[in-house]
């Protein structure tokens, strides 16, 4: 059976799922709340599809 690949979205994308506000997401970061992966030069945030649908379902 093969592993799904999970797919990064950026702060915007995964905040409109989650239906909170980018900065939330920063907050929530620096907390441990909900962990994004870094990118590039400038430390963009990036967050797993699958990160995103674990944390709503635990809500």
């Amino acid at each position: 059976m093969a592993k799904k690949v999970s797919s990064l979205l950026k702060i915007r994308e995964a905040a409109q799922r989650l239906n909170v506000n980018p900065e939330t997401l920063r907050r929530w970061d620096r907390q441990g709340r909900l962990k994004a992966i870094r990118i590039g030069k400038r430390g963009d945030r990036r967050y797993k599809e699958e990160d995103i649908e674990k944390f709503t379902e635990s809500k």
